[in-house]
């Protein structure tokens, strides 16, 4: 794995932390870190796509975000478990691996061939 894909996972995991502090944050300290995870979300996701497919990046980074979430939510916060939500977690991570894995030339990559 090099180094920009770990940046989207790392951006992924910001995510899931600003989703739910979006729902559960009840103090000016919790709102401010809410507001920081989605600033170093963006900002390290946006990072990662100028070396890699913007669009295989994002449907990534939405992918480990909306599965993370629906974990944590299971785990931390007592949504019911359900078999078919692990089966659908599970079809949507295969989606965004199989993106991964036919993605397209890195537009860095593009540029430096002209």
């Amino acid at each position: 794995m090099n180094k920009h894909w770990l940046k989207i996972f790392v951006a992924g995991v910001f995510e899931v932390g600003w989703v739910i502090g979006l729902k559960h944050s009840n103090t000016p300290l919790e709102w401010a870190a809410t507001a920081v995870g989605i600033l170093v979300s963006f900002y390290v996701m946006l990072d990662a796509a100028r070396h890699l497919p913007v669009g295989t990046v994002y449907a990534v980074f939405v992918g480990l975000g909306t599965a993370g979430t629906v974990i944590m939510d299971m785990l931390l916060f007592g949504d019911p478990f359900k078999p078919m939500k692990l089966f659908l977690i599970a079809v949507l991570l295969l989606g965004v691996i199989g993106l991964k894995m036919i993605g397209s030339e890195p537009a860095a990559q593009k540029e430096g061939a002209r």
